[in-house]
Order: C-alpha cells, then structure tokens, then sequence
C-alpha cells in the first residue's frame, strides 16, 4: 500500500470512530402541545395559568363544516361543563375550610353542606363564565378558555350558599347557629380569595 492511500484509510477510520462517539442531538420538545400533534401550543392549552382568571376550563371541538363559529361555540360548551365541576370542588373546599376557621358543624353536616351548596353551583357557573382566549390549532381543532375572574367566583360562591341556606334552613342552623346568612355566605366566598392574599 501507498503511503497516501494508508493516510486515507487512516482519516476515514479516525472519521467514523469519530461519528460513532458522539450522539445525535435531541429533537426539542414543546412544553405544550396540541391534541394528537407535536407542534408547539400557547401554554393555557395544557391547563397553564392565567392572568386575571380565577378558576378556568380548557374546551375544544373537532374541525366542522358548519364553521369556526360553530366550533367556538361547541369548545365553549365542552369548557363550561369542565368548569362547573372545577367550581364544585373549590366550593367544596372552601366550606371545609370555613368550617375548620370556625368550628362550626361536625363532618357529616359539613358533607351534607357541601352537598347542598355544589348542586347550586352547575346553572350558576355556566352563567357566569365567559370567554378569555380562542385558538385554532394545527390539528384542526380549535381551543377556548373560559373562566371565571375572582369577582365572579365570590359572586357565584356567595349565591349558591345563600339559595342553598334558603332550601334547606335546619341544615344551615345546625352547620352555624347564631350567624346571619348574608354575614356567613360572604365569609365563604372569600375564604379562596383570602388564603390567597387577594383581598
């Protein structure tokens, strides 16, 4: 062999010992991404925070012939349902935390508030709700949030109390004797709100 031609074998050995020692780089994945795809999403997609919304609901609906409007409409529709039962379980919550604040109530009246006051809840919240961000993704689909800003959560919170104290009176004394139900119905309302230092 030539001296050249044993250089060469040399460099296209050393080249792919070199090709063998290092890895491919990793394609990047998306923090977020839409339904079925991997193609990058805003990040209120996968349920992310936002700004000025209390409590929210991703919803979204198949491409449809019938148009974007009708797929708005059928997300928001899916993004309510969602919510209400989000606002039922924060509900929940804050009665257990007012009854904890308080002492007021045993466990099973407690559980039987809540029970009261969640079936308030459903008509009210899909009332209140409204729609914050809109997105048509890569897939087809198209994307809304809907939700509630802390206002509207105290409102809601505070009606769904009241109308349940009104159902049902004995259950409402025996959870807290002695305090007005406009007084007790505000109070827990706030309890979210306060626990996060917005009031």
């Amino acid at each position: 062999m030539s001296k050249q031609t044993n250089m060469l074998l040399l460099s296209v050995v050393a080249l792919g010992l070199a090709a063998c020692g290092s890895t491919p780089a990793k394609p990047k994945i998306a923090d977020c991404t839409y339904f079925g795809t991997q193609d990058p999403a805003p990040l209120w997609i996968c349920g992310a925070p936002v700004d000025g919304v209390e409590v929210s609901a991703v919803g979204s609906a198949e491409q449809s012939a019938a148009g974007e409007s009708f797929m708005k409409q059928m997300a928001a529709t899916d993004a309510r349902v969602q919510l209400a039962q989000s606002m039922k379980v924060q509900v929940a919550n804050m009665i257990k935390q007012y009854a904890e604040t308080t002492g007021a109530g045993k466990d099973e009246t407690v559980d039987k508030v809540n029970t009261a006051v969640t079936k308030q809840i459903t008509d009210q919240t899909l009332i209140g709700t409204r729609i914050f961000r809109t997105q048509s993704g890569t897939n087809g689909r198209y994307y809304v949030l809907v939700g509630l800003d802390s206002a509207s959560v105290e409102k809601i919170t505070a009606a769904a109390v009241k109308t349940s104290m009104n159902n049902d009176k004995a259950l409402w004394q025996k959870f807290q004797a002695g305090k007005a139900q406009d007084e007790m119905a505000a109070d827990i309302a706030k309890q979210k709100l306060e626990a996060n230092g917005q009031k």
